[in-house]
């Protein structure tokens, strides 16, 4: 009975022992069915949010590479103006010490020889250094960077440049005619001293004219400054070739009259260049609007850009060679997000620098949506 009972017992326990494990069991199964579960979601979880930080990450990137890029051709635009600035001062001074030696030269000719031409052609030179020396002088100060006083550095510098020796050459230009016709038409005119001295100064001031210009001619083109300078230059070579031809003509026909008639020949080829280097000039100070330009086509075209309702007040102007600028205040759909205007501003710089004969990169857009509206509002341009 005690054995049965023992053993009774034992089943007991050993039920009790296997209930208990299978619940034990169960419960861990559970257990981990239900940990594996919560790893398993929150690894998913997990897995999102770094896909969330990794996509935020290649957007922020994606955006640090547009702003980098921006940046560099910035840099690269702002260094390759230096560079070039720097190239113009050293040919501006090279060609400057030719045209100061040739020019005393030359005066010390006229005096020697009596020679109206050698004089003018000399008052030329003084021309050409007073426009080089200044162009040298805005070639170093173009290579300063702008800043908050001077937004636009020193560039409109070279138009004022350009405006003086124009206006300069002008002055010359004029004085000999009025010269000439006195030397011509009146008595008091005494003749060449010496004609082989003006030919010797002719080919002396022809030479130094023909260096300079194989100086200036490769970047000739890249400003206004520069362009005036080459003028200047190539004026004065013609000049050096009319001194020339009177000595020669003198020489063979003995008539002192030539070397006026010579005079007025540089004159009436100084005076067209010089009006028209000055009207250029005259025309970026007086910020009219670039050439090539049509602000009625570029009002049109602008328009024609999804969601833009209409364009007024527009401005537009050169603020030096290669620089134009162009603003306008454009009237939107009053409904568009943020990610619709910056599209819109996009396409509208787009338009002004592809669409038309002039590349316009430097634009500013007001946008403003339909109804807006201001107390200035009466001073705006149609």
């Amino acid at each position: 009975m005690h054995n049965h009972n023992g053993v009774t017992s034992t089943s007991g326990i050993d039920l009790h022992s296997r209930s208990a494990s299978a619940s034990a069991s169960t419960t861990t199964s559970a257990s981990t069915t239900t940990s594996a579960s919560t790893t398993t979601s929150a690894s998913t979880t997990t897995n999102a949010r770094t896909t969330a930080i990794s996509s935020t990450k290649t957007s922020t990137n994606a955006s640090d590479v547009n702003i980098t890029t921006s940046f560099n051709a910035n840099a690269a635009s702002q260094a390759a103006a230096i560079h070039a600035s720097h190239t113009h001062q050293h040919r501006l001074l090279l060609t400057l010490s030719l045209t100061s030696i040739v020019f005393f030269a030359e005066v010390i000719g006229s005096f020697l020889t009596n020679s109206l031409s050698l004089l003018i052609d000399a008052g030329h030179m003084l021309t050409d250094i007073s426009v080089l020396a200044a162009s040298t002088v805005t070639a170093i100060l173009m290579r300063r960077r702008p800043s908050s006083k001077r937004t636009w550095g020193w560039a409109r510098l070279e138009v004022i440049t350009a405006a003086a020796g124009a206006l300069i050459l002008l002055i010359v230009g004029v004085y000999a005619l009025v010269e000439a016709g006195m030397r011509l038409f009146g008595n008091g005119h005494q003749g060449i001293h010496d004609v082989n001295q003006l030919l010797f100064f002719g080919i002396l001031g022809l030479a130094a004219n023909l260096a300079s210009l194989v100086i200036l001619m490769s970047q000739s083109q890249d400003n206004m400054n520069m362009r005036a300078a080459f003028l200047e230059v190539m004026n004065d070579a013609l000049g050096s070739v009319a001194v020339v031809i009177s000595a020669i003509v003198m020489m063979s026909t003995g008539w002192a009259g030539f070397d006026a008639l010579a005079g007025a020949i540089i004159a009436i080829l100084m005076i067209p260049r010089a009006l028209k280097l000055l009207k250029n000039a005259v025309k970026v100070l007086l910020e009219q609007t670039p050439e090539g330009l049509d602000l009625d086509k570029v009002r049109e075209h602008l328009e024609h850009v999804p969601h833009v309702l209409a364009v007024h007040d527009l401005h537009a102007s050169t603020v030096s060679t290669g620089l134009p600028i162009f603003m306008a205040h454009v009237v939107v759909d009053p409904n568009m997000t943020m990610a619709q205007c910056s599209q819109v501003l996009s396409q509208l710089q787009d338009c002004l620098r592809e669409h038309f004969p002039v590349s316009v990169s430097h634009t500013t857009f007001q946008l403003e949506p339909e109804g807006y509206t201001t107390s200035s509002a009466s001073e705006h341009h149609e």
